[in-house]
C-alpha cells in the first residue's frame, strides 16, 4: 500500500514538474515489486496521479491564457506558430483532439504538458480531457511497470 501510495504521489509531482521523470521511478519501483497484478496496480496509481497532475496543468492554462502575462509570452513568433498550428488542428474537432491527446499521454509525442496545457487554453471539455489522459497514462505506465517486472524478476 506504501508502493502504491508514493508512486501515486511521485507521478502527481512528476506530472507538474518534467525534471522529475516518472520513467525513472518506475524502473526503481517495478524492481521493489514482484507480478503481474502488482505491476498494473502501480501502473493504475501512476494514471491516475499523472491525471491529477495534467488537470491543474489544464485549468492552469484555461483560467491564465487570457492574462496578460500569458498574452505576451504567446506573441513571441515561434510560440505563437506552434500555437497557432495547435489551435487549428484542435479547435472544433473533438475526436481528433481527444486522439491527439491519448498519444500525447500514451506515447508522449507530442509532449502531454504542452498538450495538457492547449487542452485547457481551448477549453477542452473535461469529460474527454480526463478519461483520455488517464487512460493513455495508465496504459503507458502499466507497460513500462510489466517490462521491468519481466526484465527483473
Amino acid at each position: 500500500m506504501i508502493l502504491w501510495l508514493t508512486t501515486f504521489a511521485f507521478s502527481i509531482a512528476s506530472a507538474l514538474l518534467p525534471f522529475l521523470p516518472i520513467e525513472v521511478y518506475i524502473l526503481g519501483a517495478g524492481a521493489a515489486e514482484a507480478g503481474t497484478a502488482t505491476a498494473i496496480s502501480l501502473g493504475i496509481a501512476a494514471g491516475a496521479g499523472a491525471t491529477i497532475g495534467k488537470v491543474i496543468v489544464y485549468e492552469a492554462a484555461r483560467r491564465g491564457s487570457e492574462s496578460k502575462w500569458a498574452q505576451k509570452k504567446l506573441s513571441g513568433p515561434k510560440i505563437k506558430a506552434s500555437y497557432d498550428k495547435w489551435m487549428q488542428r484542435m479547435q472544433g474537432r473533438p475526436w481528433y483532439a481527444a486522439a491527439i491527446m491519448f498519444v500525447a499521454a500514451s506515447a508522449g509525442i507530442p509532449p502531454l504538458l504542452a498538450m495538457a496545457a492547449i487542452g485547457g487554453i481551448l477549453k477542452m471539455p473535461m469529460w474527454v480531457f480526463v478519461p483520455t489522459v488517464f487512460l493513455g497514462r495508465t496504459l503507458r505506465f502499466s507497460l513500462l511497470f510489466l517490462g521491468v517486472d519481466f526484465a527483473v524478476h
